[in-house]
């Protein structure tokens, strides 16, 4: 293939908006605020859990709870009646034994419920405690979340804007160019990720390796019209007075 070497050196134009619109998307792909999102979501996950055994806890506190101070005023009435009986007297002596007995069974019965209840309030208090804390630190972990993701977001719109910026540029220089030779570079550009490079010096500036022997001399022979690919990347090499042919 032969190409008019001022059109050949329009193919550096071209590497060059590529490279640059390359450099942009693995930025974008590599930001270090994606991964440090992927570490809070992943925290906050974990911490969600938390949130979810502990809000469990405290309801199941919250039914014992309940149900201790059910039984506590249950035995209250159950008590309140029996003092009333009592107080109201004509009962039989025998009635009279069993009914200051129950009041006895029942005091200690109220006794026992009532430090039973001190006990799940306490419980009660811790897990809303532990309820509190996990809710807090998941919540600091979805804002520090929220906020990487805006300065994420932020840094997308700065690398969008200058790819679209890049991209009219990379296309005008493309339709200026023979469609073969085009075909060509895109085709070497898929092998190695370089189209076209720079021969300085006889050193091919896409894969940094010095051109010697018999490759050295044919790309020295070839018409300036000729174009000529490096042997290793494949990369079209583009010969200016620096190739030091």
């Amino acid at each position: 293939m032969n190409a008019d070497p001022a059109t050949q050196l329009r193919l550096l134009d071209l590497q060059a908006a590529d490279t640059a619109l390359s450099q942009l998307a693995h930025r974008r792909r590599t930001l270090p605020e994606i991964a440090r999102i992927a570490e809070k979501a992943t925290a906050a996950d974990a911490v969600h859990t938390e949130v979810i055994d502990a809000q469990t806890a405290v309801a199941d506190i919250e039914l014992e709870q309940t149900r201790l101070e059910n039984d506590v005023e249950t035995v209250r009435a159950r008590t309140a009646r029996d003092d009333a009986r009592l107080q109201a007297g004509g009962l039989p002596s025998r009635e009279l034994e069993g009914l200051q007995h129950e009041i006895a069974t029942l005091a200690r019965r109220q006794s026992n419920l009532e430090d039973e209840l001190l006990d799940v309030m306490e419980r009660a208090e811790a897990a809303q405690a532990s309820l509190a804390d996990a809710s807090s630190r998941h919540d600091a972990l979805v804002a520090e979340q929220r906020a990487l993701e805006g300065e994420r977001d932020a840094a997308f719109a700065d690398i969008d804007a200058a790819a679209a910026q890049r991209s009219p540029e990379r296309a005008a220089i493309a339709g200026e160019l023979p469609a073969d030779l085009v075909a060509l570079y895109e085709k070497a550009r898929a092998q190695s990720g370089n189209g076209a490079a720079l021969l300085r010096q006889r050193r091919c500036e896409g894969c940094r390796i010095e051109l010697s022997g018999s490759d050295l001399a044919a790309v020295g022979k070839a018409e300036p019209d000729a174009v000529v690919r490096c042997d290793n990347c494949r990369a079209i090499l583009v010969r200016t007075a620096e190739s030091g042919l």
